[in-house]
Order: structure tokens, then sequence, then C-alpha cells
């Protein structure tokens, strides 16, 4: 399967997650929507881990690869977290989402070019000019 239909897949699995936590925000705590959450989320790694062993692919792990997987698990936790938060102070959908994932988008393509010194093309740049934009516009009221 193509990278892009890939991502844009991603992108709808994405949408469900916020999407259904802005739903549930109201009904429930952020805490135990945040462990059903990652409960769900981890048995369904855990199955497609399953899945790729039975098939004979091989499960590499390597404690820098362990360590890295470890941060991100707490990033992805707090996020939920707070995600819920958010949306339990009655912040709208519309408005709660893009500024979340928007200023992920952001952060993540400055870490990258600080960090990783990738480089940016004068329209990628302008796009995440935009995000910026977009995120001032989206905050302005809230």
């Amino acid at each position: 399967m193509p990278w892009l239909l890939l991502a844009l897949l991603t992108a709808l699995c994405l949408t469900g997650y916020n999407f259904f936590i802005k739903l549930a925000a109201d009904h429930i705590s952020a805490a135990a929507g945040a462990v059903i959450l990652q409960l769900v989320a981890a048995a369904l790694g855990s199955i497609w881990l399953l899945v790729r062993h039975l098939q004979g692919y091989p499960l590499d792990i390597s404690r820098k690869g362990a360590g890295l997987a470890l941060l991100a698990g707490l990033g992805v936790g707090l996020a939920e977290i707070l995600t819920f938060v958010v949306f339990s102070r009655g912040l709208p959908s519309s408005v709660g989402t893009p500024v979340i994932v928007g200023g992920s988008v952001l952060i993540t393509a400055l870490l990258g070019v600080v960090v990783l010194r990738e480089t940016l093309s004068w329209s990628q740049a302008l796009g995440l000019v935009s995000i910026v934009g977009g995120i001032a516009l989206l905050a302005r009221g809230h």
C-alpha cells in the first residue's frame, strides 16, 4: 500500500480517536477514559504483535528502540489524559482538535529541523506558518 494511502488511513483512525474522546469526555472522568482507551490500544497492539510473530516476522527489540517507544508511550498517555480534560471543559471539537493536532504537527516538524537536521522547502515552511496562523485564528475567542 502506498505511503500516502497509509497516511490517510492513519488520519482517519486519528479522527476517530479525537472525535470519540470528545463524545466521551462529558460521560467519563479523564483518568477512567484514558485508562480504557489505553487498555484497548494495548490489546490491539498485543494482537498485532502476536499475529506478526505467528507469521514469522522477527520481533527486533533494541534497548534504544524500547526506550524511545517508552517515551512515545508516555507522550501519548499524557496527550490522551489532557485531551479528555480539554474536551471536558466544553471546548468544541472543531476548535480543540485542530489546535491539538496542528500544534503537534508544528512542534514535530520543528524538532525534525532542529534536532534531526531535516530540511524544509519554502512551500513546506509556508505550510508550517499557515498552521501557526490557523491555530491563532481557531484559538481566538476561546
